[in-house]
């Protein structure tokens, strides 16, 4: 198989990860709940993900990330401690479900959106500009659209939150791993990342990088304090009620120890290298139209068929042994801000382990569908 779906989860990860998540599987406990050999083990191996994360994304102290299960309730937990119910919320044209369902359920934000053209930093920036109004409390932008791969201006809109005293919530789902993220550099209350997509870790991994004052999600044991019926007011305690997936942090370091030692410029100048050749090859053949932006392209992208359902397109690259995803991705926002609300969308993502030639069967591929489909 061709895979081909890494903005959903990579498949393809280092062998190291699975080896780590195995080891922990009969050799940790839970951390923090025992004084013996493995307790004390998990929670050094805890301590080890976290350390490799705030180097990773440039944090002074291990403790400000939080372990989660996924970027979803990652921003949850950022949403909770910075929107209060009926708040005003800033948010881009191109966000997740992750992100506007938790304003809409339970909190009832006012939600504005910057919806600046696609592939056009400038003009998302001066919507962003437009919309930071005094009334809004809080501002959510994606650094990477995990529908089309546009790589949003997230240091300037940050520079722009500074400037204008707003909290800025970052979603990393899309950059984690392969682009430069810089949680006290961009001056942002929270950024939100899975560890199943570029960190190569398993699924049901997360982090929160914290930056501010945070409200619990979920409250329980943490294995601190344990005499007080309150959460303890110190990170990442705070936020981690109940036994933690401790298997899943050992896989999770695995994978960004890979990360740091290939280097996240160079997986992303992989990555947006197979991006670029496969636009290439697919905007030769009839009927296709690629959405792709120059330098702020990512390495994913978007693309559409003339005369054939998304789905159809991608159950057609399955039967061929190519992995794609199709439809709205989770992210009707973006869809409705481009103009694929209707039809969708094919995405195809890349990671360190893809090739150059399995971008050339791909397109061979698509090539095979587009006939069979016009017979």
């Amino acid at each position: 198989m061709i895979y081909l779906d890494s903005a959903a989860t990579t498949l393809e990860k280092p062998a190291g990860v699975a080896a780590a998540t195995a080891w922990a599987m009969g050799h940790l406990a839970s951390p923090g709940r025992g004084g013996h050999q493995a307790s004390m083990r998990a929670a050094e191996v805890v301590y080890r993900c976290r350390e490799t994360a705030a180097q990773l994304f440039h944090l002074s102290q291990p403790e400000q990330v939080v372990l989660t299960s996924n970027a979803t309730h990652a921003l949850n937990l950022a949403i909770r401690s910075l929107v209060r119910p009926g708040g005003v919320v800033l948010i881009s044209g191109y966000e997740h479900n992750a992100v506007t369902r938790p304003l809409c359920n339970g909190l009832d934000a006012r939600v504005k959106v910057a919806a600046g053209r696609l592939f056009d930093p400038d003009g998302v920036y001066e919507a962003f500009e437009r919309g930071m109004t005094g009334e809004v409390e809080a501002v959510v932008c994606n650094h990477v659209s995990n529908v089309f791969g546009f790589i949003q201006p997230v240091e300037r809109i940050a520079a722009l939150c500074r400037r204008r005293g707003k909290a800025l919530i970052v979603d990393a789902s899309q950059s984690a791993g392969m682009l430069p993220v810089d949680l006290e550099g961009w001056g942002a209350a929270f950024v939100a990342m899975p560890g199943h997509k570029g960190l190569y870790g398993p699924q049901g991994t997360g982090l929160l990088l914290c930056n501010a004052q945070t409200t619990p999600l979920i409250y329980g044991g943490t294995g601190s304090l344990s005499a007080s019926q309150q959460m303890p007011d110190f990170l990442p305690d705070r936020l981690e009620a109940g036994t933690q997936n401790v298997c899943g942090a050992a896989g999770l370091l695995a994978g960004m120890r890979f990360v740091r030692a290939r280097g996240v410029e160079q997986i992303g100048r992989h990555e947006r290298s197979l991006c670029r050749r496969m636009m290439d090859a697919l905007a030769g053949i009839p009927r296709v139209r690629v959405y792709r932006g120059g330098e702020s392209q990512s390495g994913l992208f978007a693309f559409t068929v003339d005369g054939m359902d998304c789905e159809a397109v991608a159950e057609g690259l399955g039967r061929r042994g190519v992995a794609v995803r199709a439809g709205l991705h989770c992210a009707p926002l973006a869809h409705r801000t481009v103009g694929t609300l209707d039809s969708g969308a094919v995405r195809m993502s890349f990671s360190a382990f893809n090739q150059p030639w399995q971008v050339d069967r791909a397109a061979a591929a698509l090539r095979g569908v587009i006939r069979e489909g016009t017979r």
